[in-house]
């Protein structure tokens, strides 16, 4: 008897040590990467801008602005304080920015209600119901609004046989051009190269002609697709609820990288955020509470860092650094070179929607309500407005839009 005790504490000895090692294995494998200054990182990058007659017509054409989801428009010079100019909107979350172009703000409600708002005074152009739930931006081009809609009645992700639809609007009139059927999308769609971009919760990116709707490829990853796609040259690059960020070639849908998040204790983190592009480096957070960076001609691992919270929002890019909130309540500004925090500032409440840089000025809202904006060079508090939840503030350099939870706030600056 004495032999078998021995012998199970022997055991018990083995197996506690076996899974402590493997603890700390994991953890060792989750840590944090110091990235490098000088490896698949290009500084001489600039900013992807639409031609200036584009951006005249449509000021803010797509979630994130430009094609590669930067979030950034250092040329249009509005600072706060602001002052309301006018209100619009009712009692359904809106939960992703408009689009701006035409003279017009496009939007959906999180009851699946299509907006087209006038951008001097918020009055309705024409409205598109479709009753389906909807979280995404729009895209606009060439007069046509492209729209991502969900299932129709409870936005409930486990029940069977769910569709979505993607749709092109006419912008003046919010007349159909097409609608084509695929899974249920909350996936901002992007517009360029002739194709629309979106993927679906069957995990799958399309690219759909613009002109008609039809399928020109598609793509399956291993789980839902959420977030929306960015675009840098001829290459797209999305995240999957799979755990894994895809390259692929815009032109064809084949595969060039797929790579994961960090191996931690438990599931791998997933990607819900819609992925920035910059300096020759994608950048994305995640639900294990890491913003990633990988190289985009490589897919190696550039550098991750830690946030204390999910990471649902999307990056924006500015003067080399990465501007980004969680769900822990801090927003922090990080090197885009190394993933280094510059510094945070603490919020008052969890942030779970992306931020905006306008002219050295970067805002964001929690999910108690509130729009903080503030200096992107320090960190500091320039102001704050009581009302926004997810991705607040779009402009066209005349007026800055301020969505709020269920409003859109017209705002104008103070004058001194």
């Amino acid at each position: 008897m004495r032999r078998l005790l021995l012998a199970a504490l022997a055991l018990v000895v083995l197996v506690g040590g076996a899974a402590a090692a493997y603890v700390l294995y994991k953890k060792h494998q989750s840590r944090n990467i110091h990235g490098s200054p000088s490896v698949e990182f290009v500084t001489t990058q600039t900013v992807p801008h639409r031609s200036p007659a584009e951006l005249r017509r449509v000021p803010w054409p797509t979630y994130g602005r430009d094609d590669a989801r930067q979030r950034v428009a250092e040329e249009i010079h509005l600072r706060p304080p602001f002052r309301k100019l006018w209100v619009a909107g009712g009692t359904s979350l809106l939960e992703f920015p408009p689009a701006v172009g035409y003279g017009r703000l496009y939007l959906s409600n999180n009851s699946g209600t299509l907006f087209a708002l006038g951008a001097r005074n918020g009055r309705r152009a024409w409205v598109f119901a479709t009753h389906r739930c909807t979280a995404a931006s729009p895209d606009v081009h060439a007069s046509t609004v492209f729209a991502s809609f969900m299932n129709r009645g409870s936005c409930n992700q486990t029940r069977s046989g769910l569709d979505g639809e993607v749709a092109a609007l006419a912008v003046g009139t919010g007349r159909p051009r097409w609608i084509k059927k695929i899974g249920p999308t909350e996936s901002s769609p992007l517009v360029a190269l002739g194709r629309v971009y979106v993927g679906d919760w069957r995990g799958k990116v399309y690219a759909l002609d613009k002109h008609t709707g039809r399928i020109r490829w598609s793509f399956q990853t291993g789980d839902k697709v959420k977030g929306g796609v960015a675009l840098s040259g001829n290459r797209l690059f999305v995240g999957s609820y799979d755990g894994h960020v895809y390259a692929l070639n815009a032109r064809t849908g084949r595969l060039i990288w797929r790579t994961a998040a960090q191996p931690r204790l438990g599931s791998l983190g997933t990607f819900y955020s819609t992925p920035a592009v910059a300096y020759g480096r994608v950048y994305i957070g995640a639900t294990d509470g890491k913003v990633y960076s990988f190289g985009a001609t490589s897919g190696k691992l550039r550098w991750s860092q830690s946030t204390g919270g999910y990471v649902y929002g999307s990056p924006a890019v500015w003067r080399q650094r990465i501007l980004i909130g969680s769900y822990s309540g801090t927003f922090y500004s990080l090197d885009a070179a190394t993933g280094d925090v510059r510094w945070r500032f603490r919020a008052n409440g969890p942030i779970s929607g992306s931020a905006t840089v306008l002219h050295g000025i970067v805002y964001f809202a929690t999910l108690k309500r509130r729009t903080y904006a503030l200096d992107a060079r320090t960190g500091s508090l320039v102001w704050t407005f009581p009302d926004g939840k997810y991705s607040p503030v779009v402009s066209d350099g005349k007026r800055l839009y301020l969505v709020g939870y269920a409003k859109v706030y017209g705002l104008v600056p103070v004058r001194k």
